[in-house]
């Protein structure tokens, strides 16, 4: 019996010294607190229950709040203390013993910064900790800032540390992973607004506003969320108040009309009506959120908001309804974000401007991830249809481009064998022509010569003499190289000068290197033989001359003024002849001739001198 007295004794001395030890070490929450509150320049004083919301106690008023905390320390302790808020003023000083621990901000000057958005961690000096300590907290309150005072934690920094990083990686570092996916949901629907246009003709160029309003909703809602991180506003509150209500507003606005967008009613009257009331909501909103800080009128900003919920709700409905009949997953995922959200907002809205916000976390920053995964799914979506649409259109672009190049290659295939048929049409003209100006003509000018009766067998001869030359200047001009005269001359030359020998002619040849004239080409090479043959034919008839030159030279032209030229002379001592005979026969063919082709043809005769001078250009 006395052992088991004395078994029990060790084992309850035991236990109360494991919890003393654990007391010890555990934080000690400080939950009253002597106040005195400043408001407007009158003081109250009373003992008051923390966790203290400022905007709950002191709704749209501005003020500095003294709290006056005491507590004992440790007896003995090996360990460091520290002193976790889950969240303070928008200023606030903290003093221990009468020492300064930790102060942010100004707490004079109303609207200037804000500290009161993430939890806080003072480390406690251990040589400042005193059996019985007096904690003394100042704070700077703005109206609608949600600033207070809270449980003070304090206690050994293994405990009191582990609850800030909690708190602090919930609400900081979940705000900064939300602001990110948002940015990048954000850019991403830009960049598909930016470069993705409508493929079809008809509607050529336009873009897809679903994707604009995606932007919009995901852009407006990283700074919504983002403003968390911002501790040092860059405008005074009352204006910063502006900036991240309309960040609110247009994130629920281009949000709505994203749903639209997806539902197929951005067409609809209903839906006209609707954008223009979130645009008068968004114009008044400036003035209505700077209103409920400055004048101060908090219930504005609650009323502003409530119009907001009046618009989305029923439009929410709407398209519940839709996506419950609608078999689209692309509906089913907007549905579902908005039955996870439309509730969580119901509540963040009682919380935020109804209840107490001061320790109440919005939920909404994080549940409306769904919509961005949504945004994101849709618009993903969108771009595959999108491309599938063009990759068709692609295609059957590319089988009608087949079938038309295969029906120009018949065209071209027809018109080639139309070319042909032509050139050798033309081919047949120009040699029928040709027989008929040169060979026939003279052909016609030995019968007629037979048939008067008076020609004797000599000029016949020389007829017939002239229409075999003719015969043989044709058929060597299919060989001339184009734009070559002194090959042309040559061959006349070769073929002609036996008949001026057997004639009594002497032929003074005068003729150098010619340059080529590019644009002679084999139709005015013939051209250019036919009005040669003619004058080398009219001295040999007519002229009865005993001298024939020939004189071929370039023509000089300026420096720069373009290619040379040539100038052809064929000069006889015959008898002459009246040029106004030029528009008859054989001159006049040649006159026509020198017109096609460009050419300046001039004509000199008097007794004794003939020069016929063709000019090339």
């Amino acid at each position: 019996m006395r052992f088991v007295c004395r078994f029990w004794g060790r084992a309850l001395l035991l236990l109360c010294c494991s919890t003393a030890l654990w007391a010890q070490d555990a934080p000690l929450a400080l939950e009253h607190a002597k106040a005195e509150i400043s408001i407007n320049g009158v003081s109250t004083f009373a003992t008051v229950d923390l966790p203290y919301g400022w905007d709950f106690h002191h709704r749209g008023l501005s003020g500095v709040g003294q709290f006056d905390l005491p507590f004992d320390g440790p007896l003995t302790t090996d360990e460091a203390w520290g002193l976790y808020f889950y969240r303070l003023g928008n200023a606030y000083r903290v003093t221990l013993n009468g020492k300064l621990l930790e102060g942010d901000g100004d707490i004079a000057a109303l609207g200037i910064g804000d500290y009161a958005k993430v939890p806080r961690f003072i480390r406690i000096p251990a040589d400042l900790l005193l059996p019985h300590n007096q904690l003394e907290v100042v704070i700077r309150s703005d109206s609608g800032r949600r600033s207070g005072m809270p449980v003070v934690w304090v206690g050994p920094v293994s405990g009191v540390e582990d609850l800030y990083r909690k708190e602090f990686a919930f609400r900081v570092g979940g705000s900064a992973i939300l602001a990110v996916f948002s940015l990048v949901v954000g850019a991403f629907a830009a960049v598909l607004w930016i470069s993705q246009t409508d493929p079809r003709p008809e509607r050529r160029g336009v873009r897809d506003n679903l994707y604009l309003f995606a932007a919009l909703a995901e852009f407006s809602w990283a700074f919504f969320v983002g403003d968390t991180l911002i501790e040092r506003t860059p405008l005074p509150w009352a204006w910063w108040s502006v900036v991240v209500n309309m960040s609110l507003g247009v994130w629920m606005s281009a949000l709505l009309l994203f749903c639209h967008n997806v539902a197929g009613w951005e067409h609809h009257r209903t839906s006209r009506w609707v954008k223009g009331l979130l645009t008068t909501l968004l114009v008044s909103g400036p003035v209505v959120a700077y209103a409920a800080i400055s004048v101060p009128a908090p219930l504005l900003l609650t009323l502003w908001q409530i119009s907001f919920a009046v618009i989305f709700i029923p439009s929410t409905l709407l398209f519940l309804a839709l996506a419950a009949n609608a078999a689209t997953t692309m509906h089913r995922v907007v549905a579902l974000a908005f039955v996870v959200n439309v509730p969580i907002g119901i509540h963040d809205f009682y919380i935020m401007r109804i209840a107490d916000s001061f320790t109440n976390q919005a939920l909404l920053r994080y549940s409306a991830t769904l919509f961005g995964l949504a945004l994101g799914a849709i618009a993903i979506d969108r771009f595959r249809t999108a491309n599938l649409r063009v990759r068709d259109m692609l295609d059957s672009l590319s089988v009608r481009v087949q079938r038309k190049d295969l029906e120009l290659s018949q065209s071209y295939q027809r018109m080639e064998l139309i070319a042909r048929e032509q050139a050798r049409t033309q081919e047949r003209a120009r040699i029928l022509r040709d027989m008929h100006d040169g060979v026939g003509s003279h052909i016609s000018s030995a019968i007629r010569q037979l048939q008067s009766g008076h020609s004797n067998p000599d000029e016949v001869l020389l007829t017939l003499r002239d229409s075999l030359d003719q015969l043989k200047l044709s058929i060597d001009a299919l060989n001339l190289p184009p734009g070559d005269i002194t090959a042309l001359l040559a061959n006349l030359r070769y073929r002609l000068e036996p008949r001026f020998r057997a004639m009594g002619l002497t032929l003074e040849w005068a003729v150098i290197l010619l340059p080529n004239l590019p644009q002679l080409d084999a139709s005015a090479m013939r051209q250019l033989q036919f009005i040669f043959f003619e004058a080398f034919s009219n001295v040999m008839q007519h002229a009865h001359a005993s001298i024939l030159r020939v004189d071929a030279a370039p023509t000089l032209t300026p420096r720069g003024a373009g290619a040379p030229g040539v100038r052809i002379r064929i000069c006889d001592n015959g008898g002459g002849f009246d040029t106004q005979l030029l528009r008859r026969g054989g001159l006049n063919s040649m006159h026509e001739r020198a017109q096609a082709l460009g050419a300046q043809l001039n004509f000199q005769s008097r007794p004794g001198e003939t020069v016929v001078e063709l000019l090339l250009h």
